[in-house]
């Protein structure tokens, strides 16, 4: 009897750890992402939307979002030819086009985007008069859009459109030299 009660325990322990196994090794991807599957920290495969199973304690499942997202870009205040101070603030609207570029190639997309996009626009304000930065908005975001769309193609995501959220102007008083 001492043997059978063993074989019991010893079947219900390997049965408890083969359920526990089948739960890890089932991962569910929601439609609006897509899986990548590590193994042993390597890239092995692309999981699609739905029930993924993957090896357990070998793999590993990292979920990326696939929807449009927006990234508020903070305002910055900038000199434009004519020396009249633009603050503007934007947002950059992008959506992922390249699950496994998008985890490998950047670290932060957010913070790569904010301040590429900051520094371009910097250049793009400073280079035109206060007159031609407010004529030539629709300009100023498709050079933007273009810039952006060439530094994130590595990144495997895509800026699907810049907007100008607010800007206000000030202009800088100039002190004349008193000569005497």
């Amino acid at each position: 009897m001492d043997s059978g009660a063993f074989f019991g325990v010893a079947l219900l322990v390997i049965l408890v750890f083969c359920l526990f196994l089948l739960a890890k090794s089932a991962r569910i991807v929601r439609q609006y992402e897509k899986g990548l599957v590590m193994r042993l920290g390597k890239f092995h495969a692309l999981a699609p939307s739905g029930l993924a199973l993957i090896m357990p304690i070998v793999d590993d499942l990292i979920r990326v979002d696939m929807r449009e997202q927006v990234i508020t870009v903070p305002p910055q205040k900038l000199i434009t030819k004519d020396n009249v101070t633009v603050e503007v603030d934007a947002v950059v609207y992008y959506k992922v086009v390249d699950p496994m570029k998008s985890q490998f190639e950047v670290q932060d997309f957010g913070y790569a985007c904010t301040t590429l996009a900051q520094t371009n626009l910097r250049n793009l304000i400073g280079d035109r008069t206060l007159d031609e930065t407010l004529v030539a908005r629709d300009m100023i975001n498709s050079n933007l859009r273009h810039v952006l769309d060439e530094a994130t193609n590595n990144w495997g995501s895509k800026p699907r459109e810049w907007k100008f959220r607010r800007s206000s102007r000030r202009a800088i008083s100039r002190t004349p030299c008193l000569a005497r």
